[in-house]
């Protein structure tokens, strides 16, 4: 596997979770444990399972789950994703057209780990890049890459790209909302709790999940277990989608949260003498 496979496959900064650079061991292999995982297997988060005691179901828990995403088409939240040995965390501020994610994928003992810094403030985006790792000096363009160095974007050539682009039109990077529309079963285990499982075949757009691992759980993917949480307000404060193993893949945790509803603040525009313009070397490690 080459480096800019590996890349390809595992930098989807919407979607974190996809069984490449996230999946490679200390040699590169593909589909090698992630090092570490950020929430382990669906069995091993301390997170309930869907299979865990429940209380008696209740007629309205998939109309409430489905209601609790409402509040994040308000695009006034923060929110962090986990999962595969990957995370991010970040604001989204409709009000000022702003958005920012912080994006972590591998880590020191990973052969190749990267970090990103993305900040869209409407019309203009950037991305501040670094490597670490025995492999990062293999990356193809790397003396051009302005590592360390907040690059601004042309908007026409990361229009729909999910490593660098934001949608206005669907503020939501985790697309809980896709998700939850999922619900094949649910009931209600405590107070603001939920459990249940989900189709996610039909989720690629969703952005916390990717399609090649969809593709990947094969019949599997229509009764993915779930937990949920929702805050006094019934707004969803919590997914997790408890993604079993298949094939090469490992079963892990996928966590999403929100918070801070309606509080959140813009994102702040990098320092000018920290920008450059992105070389075309940029563009394709991202393609």
């Amino acid at each position: 596997m080459t480096v800019r496979r590996r890349l390809g496959a595992g930098l989807v900064a919407a979607a974190l979770f996809t069984p490449g650079l996230a999946a490679c061991n200390a040699t590169g292999a593909p589909g090698g444990t992630a090092s570490p995982s950020a929430t382990g297997t669906a069995t091993g988060s301390g997170t309930p399972t869907a299979t865990g005691t429940a209380s008696p179901a209740t007629g309205d828990a998939k109309q409430a789950l489905l209601a609790s995403t409402a509040a994040i088409r308000d695009g006034n939240f923060r929110f962090t994703m986990t999962g595969g040995g990957s995370s991010a965390e970040g604001q989204v501020h409709e009000p000022s057209q702003s958005a920012r994610m912080k994006v972590s994928i591998g880590d020191s003992s990973s052969d190749l780990s990267m970090t990103l810094d993305v900040i869209h403030y409407r019309p203009d985006s950037w991305v501040k890049v670094d490597l670490g790792g025995p492999a990062a000096g293999s990356v193809p363009g790397l003396k051009e890459l302005n590592l360390g160095k907040y690059q601004h974007l042309d908007q026409t050539r990361i229009k729909g790209n999910r490593n660098l682009g934001f949608d206005f039109d669907r503020l939501d990077p985790a697309g809980s909302e896709v998700l939850t529309q999922g619900v094949t079963e649910v009931r209600r285990t405590g107070e603001g709790a939920y459990a249940g499982t989900l189709d996610v075949s039909k989720a690629a757009e969703a952005g916390s999940l990717d399609a090649n691992m969809i593709s990947a759980l094969g019949a599997q993917a229509k009764t993915v277990p779930f937990t949920a949480r929702v805050d006094a307000q019934g707004r969803l404060s919590e997914l997790v989608v408890q993604v079993p193993a298949a094939g090469q893949q490992q079963a892990q945790d996928v966590r999403i949260t929100y918070s801070d509803y309606g509080n959140a603040t813009a994102a702040q525009k990098p320092p000018a003498a920290q920008v450059v313009e992105a070389p075309a070397e940029l563009y394709n490690l991202f393609n």
